[in-house]
């Protein structure tokens, strides 16, 4: 059924978009597929014509790509939760780790729009996942480890938080892409992973 609405008053626009953005993620968690998301069916799950939702959004990318920008706020969310009262860094590394999985695992097809598309689909804001929320904190939790000593003092930990990210989202993109794999014991074997991962890292002494 087709919601009908009168033209918007001035002053209106930003709760129209934000109606826009909660239409669009019901119809990406309902329909699990961005595919089967489209600007015709926004606008008609708002109430709105397509121009109405062109005059918020550049395209469906744009609208998309904005529905998913707030997961990036939620993923900084889930992992600061999950390594809260956690002073052992490897542990709080791990626990990122876990956290991260099961984020994506949770949120498949958001996940598969934040970190899985064409680079040239992705807007330009993009850029500031390496600048701040998720990525910055893993940075500091890199540093808290050399910190401890776990790892050799000359460590970069933005370039190490890259090689981390880089293998846990390599993971975590294969259980959301191929989730019907015959996969082992999954808890288990993100346990694995994890350890081999941080590992590679650690200070030879360990």
């Amino acid at each position: 059924m087709t919601v009908t609405r009168k033209r918007a008053r001035k002053g209106e626009g930003e709760l129209l978009r934000e109606e826009i953005l909660q239409a669009t993620e019901r119809l990406l968690l309902e329909t699990g597929s961005e595919e089967a998301v489209s600007i015709r069916s926004v606008a008609h799950a708002t109430g709105v014509t397509p121009p109405s939702i062109y005059r918020h959004f550049v395209d469906k990318t744009h609208l998309l790509f904005e529905v998913c920008a707030r997961q990036f706020a939620l993923l900084d969310d889930v992992i600061e939760e999950a390594v809260a009262g956690i002073d052992d860094p490897l542990e709080a590394m791990a626990a990122r780790g876990r956290a991260y999985v099961r984020f994506g695992v949770e949120h498949p097809e958001h996940y598969r729009i934040m970190f899985m598309g064409p680079a040239y689909t992705t807007p330009d804001q993009w850029g500031d996942v390496l600048s701040t929320g998720s990525f910055a904190h893993l940075v500091d939790g890199i540093q808290r480890v050399v910190d401890a000593g776990l790892m050799p003092a000359d460590t970069d930990p933005f370039t190490t938080a890259l090689h981390v990210w880089a293998n846990i989202h390599g993971l975590t993109s294969l259980l959301v892409a191929r989730p019907d794999m015959p996969w082992p014991d999954i808890p288990s074997f993100v346990e694995e992973h994890l350890h081999l991962c941080l590992a590679v890292h650690l200070h030879p002494v360990r």
